[in-house]
Order: structure tokens, then C-alpha cells, then sequence
């Protein structure tokens, strides 16, 4: 569920939250357990991991970062669900060292892909921690939103460079290691034996929009949002947005 309290954050999560929350949805009345099992794989400080505490749900944050984790830690104290969330200290590349393998009704690898030096490697280890009837979350950059706002905000040069690049970078200074299309994301999905449930856009629009106007018309955020969840299903979309879910499932959770 997004934060209301965090109406940008809402813009950028809303989307994701609706299909990892289905998905969930869907697995809990397949098992019949009302709590599942997940591995947030990169989770932080808890963005995701937190909520879905709160829905009752068990949660292993894995993230390489000890302040990140100091935060998890804290924020699901004041949240009341510390007895529900462990964060480890890890990577995608290491992840069996602190996870258990084959154990996780949902795994979320959210914003890690870019990072990591062999994505296809990193998503068979995130999918090899699956149960047989488990689901995947995945998140990462895409590479039509870098071209597109690059050129809209002028630096025509480095628009082309992303759009050249295999790693789809804009130069040097950019901060993202690696950006995807759609089609390189399901194909490392179904490379690692997954069958894509869902692809969508997510910021496809949020990220050009300036934020006065949202922050300030009235009902601008609400109909943002709707926009956003318009949008995010169509392809034609998927070029131009910021980043990119993609729903895998094992062949036993599709067919429940």
C-alpha cells in the first residue's frame, strides 16, 4: 500500500504495490496460509519490506549496506511488525550465504539488477530462492525514460549516447551502471525459468510531470495516479518509462 503520508512516493510505487499486492493476494489463497514467506533482495530501509509486514507477512531484507539495514530495523520497530522483518546484511551474488534456498513463497528484487555484474546471474540466484509454486518481483531501470529525459531536458548528446550504449548509460557522470528494455528483462525472466505473469511501466509519466503541480492542483495526484495505471499495462509505454516491473511466476504458481 502506498504511503499517504508520501504523495511523490505514491507516484513511484503505486503501481508495483498493485501487482506484488494481487500477486500475494493470489499465492495466499492458493497455500491457504495467511502469512508467506518473502525475500526482499535489496529492500533497504524497508520501502516495501515494512508493508508488507503489515499485511501480515514474514520479510528478509538482504542489502549490503549497514545503515540501510540500521533503518529497516528502526522503521519496523515504530511500524510494530519487528517481529516480522530481519534484515541481513548480503548481496544477490552471495545471497545463499545469509538466505535459504528453495524457501520463499515471493521474492522482490527491486533496483538490483543495474547493479550487479551478471544480471542473468543474479536473477536464477533470486529465483532459485523460490519455493516450486513462488513468485518474482522484479524492478530495474529502463532505458527509454534515461533517453527521454535527457533529451527533454536538453542534452540531446547524451540521449543518443544512452540510446547507443548496451548498458544504456548517458556518460561518465551517469549514476546508473546499467539500464533494460522490457524485451532484456522477460527474456532474463524466462531464461531463468520463470513464466512472465505481468510486464508494466512504472513513472512513466511522474517523473516529467513538475512536482508544483502536482503538489499544488487540486486532485492532480489522484488523476496522476490513474494516468499511471492506465499507462503502465500498455507497451507502447514501456519505452518511455522509468523503470520497469516484471511479474515472474514458477510454472506451478501460473497454473494455480
Amino acid at each position: 500500500m502506498p504511503d499517504p503520508q508520501r504523495p511523490r512516493a505514491a507516484l513511484r510505487t503505486a503501481v508495483v504495490w498493485e501487482v506484488l499486492q494481487d500477486a500475494l493476494e493470489r499465492r495466499v489463497k492458493a497455500t491457504g496460509r495467511q502469512s508467506l514467506d518473502v525475500l526482499d533482495t535489496g529492500g533497504g530501509s524497508g520501502n516495501f519490506a515494512v508493508p508488507l509486514a503489515l499485511l501480515g507477512h514474514r520479510v528478509t531484507v538482504v542489502d549490503p549496506s549497514p545503515n540501510a539495514l540500521f533503518a529497516l530495523e528502526r522503521r519496523a520497530a515504530e511500524a510494530g511488525v519487528a517481529d516480522r522483518v530481519r534484515g541481513v546484511q548480503g548481496d544477490a551474488h552471495g545471497l545463499f550465504e545469509v538466505a535459504e534456498r528453495g524457501g520463499y513463497d515471493a521474492v522482490l528484487c527491486h533496483g538490483v539488477l543495474e547493479y550487479v555484474d551478471d544480471p542473468a546471474e543474479g536473477v536464477r540466484n533470486v529465483v532459485a530462492a523460490l519455493r516450486p509454486d513462488g513468485v518474482l518481483s522484479l524492478l530495474a531501470a529502463g532505458l527509454g525514460g534515461a533517453v527521454l529525459a535527457r533529451a527533454l531536458a536538453g542534452h540531446f548528446t547524451e540521449a543518443r549516447q544512452a540510446l547507443d550504449d548496451p548498458n544504456g548509460r548517458w556518460g561518465a557522470g551517469d549514476p546508473v551502471p546499467r539500464r533494460f528494455t522490457a524485451e532484456q528483462l522477460t527474456a532474463l525472466v524466462e531464461g531463468a525459468g520463470l513464466r512472465v505473469g505481468a510486464v508494466h511501466g512504472v513513472r512513466v509519466f511522474a517523473d516529467l510531470v513538475p512536482g508544483v503541480l502536482v503538489d499544488t492542483e487540486s486532485g492532480a495526484l489522484d488523476a496522476l495516479l490513474k494516468l499511471e495505471a492506465a499507462a503502465a499495462e500498455l507497451p507502447a509505454f514501456h519505452f518511455v518509462a522509468t523503470q520497469l516491473h516484471v511479474l515472474g511466476e514458477t510454472e506451478e504458481a501460473a497454473g494455480a
